[in-house]
């Protein structure tokens, strides 16, 4: 890149009003870390949230801290904490277990809430999880599945086959290319044909405004390990809506979703609230170092951290259009995440010559190289030197040498 370039990156990051926070989480020296959508960097509360909690909480306290450290109202109380970063007022957020039992218990109820209707709606492109889950809940409630692009949803709801379906379930954004769906748009078309929608906001929250209650959302379903930096398979959180907590019918229904779980009944009585989406026994550890991770958040708002995420994607975009690269993710900001997808035929071993060079994103079959931006820790300056080693890696062919044909199991 040029210094002309450089230059801009080091004056934006001298003004950058959410700098400061980037000295929240603990970064690699050398390293550019662009993967932050598949994995959070590590906020430096973590480590000493956790060893209170390994060697106080469990090695002192022991059972007692179910009562004494509030373990048993963590899920609850840590989805109240997510609630503000998807625009969802509290009490309607629960945090546990993992994004595809989310996902499968919200797709249940969703359909049981709509008796007589049998489709849902999904995208042919929509993460290979919430395929196989779709598929997986259609065959468990005699229902079926069509997939219909994002771009086409509103059409064939309000369309003759719009009255038989169930539930339209769609990412908020395409995990491969960025593309931000049209949210609003969607759930509006279903809730005017009867139908329910699910969003998967994996690859949204915490990078952009969600809104879940001003746009009047059904069920959304998120994981915590991304944007959110709550550590490899931290749990995921579901939101219902408050006007369907009374009929909100999960597949799988746990001893802490009772009404009264230490009453140890024989048969199910849902919890009142959103307190009836919890299950089993949480992941405590993964709760408690999720709970110390979102804390960066009280220091900002969605406002802030989206304006950069837009601005550090401008920033790229332009210097990958220096370099003829062809950028997969939509230019105008309303349809764009927070990452950006660079169509390449060598995507694999271009990446992992990056990756040597301490420039971390992945890849996405059959050819995009994927990087995301995390306003909360990546600089200005982090976006010129990536855009600099990608234009280094193509100029040179580095990423020929036969030793980065050979693929890692992930990419």
């Amino acid at each position: 890149m040029s210094d002309t370039s450089r230059a801009h990156a080091l004056a934006l990051d001298a003004r950058d009003p959410l700098a400061p926070l980037r000295k929240r989480f603990r970064l690699p020296e050398g390293v550019v870390y662009l993967d932050g959508n598949s994995l959070g960097a590590l906020p430096d509360d973590v480590p000493g949230a956790l060893d209170d909690v390994v060697l106080r909480q469990w090695g002192v306290d022991l059972i007692r801290s179910w009562n004494d450290n509030d373990w048993w109202n963590a899920p609850t109380r840590v989805g109240a904490a997510i609630a503000p970063l998807i625009g969802a007022a509290e009490g309607q957020v629960v945090c546990g277990d993992s994004t595809s039992v989310q996902l499968f218990n919200a797709l249940v109820a969703a359909v049981r809430l709509r008796p007589g209707r049998s489709v849902i709606l999904t995208d042919p492109d929509t993460f290979p999880t919430d395929g196989y889950l779709a598929d997986s809940v259609a065959r468990l409630c005699g229902a079926r599945v069509r997939r219909v692009p994002a771009g086409e949803a509103a059409a064939v709801l309000g369309g003759a086959e719009g009255a038989d379906v169930a539930v339209a379930a769609y990412n908020h954004v395409d995990y491969r290319t960025g593309e931000l769906r049209d949210l609003a748009g969607i759930t509006r078309a279903a809730h005017d044909a009867g139908a329910l929608a699910l969003w998967d906001v994996c690859h949204t929250a915490g990078a952009v405004p969600i809104d879940a209650d001003a746009h009047d959302l059904d069920f959304v379903v998120g994981c915590t390990y991304k944007y959110l930096s709550g550590g490899p398979g931290s749990p995921a959180f579901l939101y219902v809506a408050r006007r369907l907590h009374d009929v909100f019918d999960p597949a799988l229904t746990g001893w802490h979703g009772h009404q009264e779980p230490f009453a140890m009944e024989p048969g199910y009585r849902p919890a009142d609230g959103i307190a009836r989406a919890r299950i089993g026994s949480p992941p405590i550890l993964g709760m408690l170092a999720l709970e110390s991770a979102i804390g960066v958040f009280r220091e900002t708002g969605m406002a802030a951290i989206r304006a950069k995420s837009l601005a550090l994607t401008d920033l790229f975009i332009a210097c990958v259009d220096e370099l003829g690269l062809e950028v997969a993710t939509p230019r105008e900001h309303a349809r764009r995440g927070s990452q950006v997808a660079v169509r390449h035929d060598e995507a694999h071993p271009i990446m992992a010559a990056l990756i040597e060079r301490g420039v971390i994103g992945d890849v996405r079959p059959p050819d995009i190289l994927r990087f995301g931006f995390n306003a909360l820790y990546v600089s200005y300056s982090d976006v010129v030197d990536a855009a600099a080693a990608l234009g280094d890696v193509l100029a040179s062919g580095s990423h020929r040498d036969p030793r980065f044909a050979v693929r890692a199991t992930v990419t």
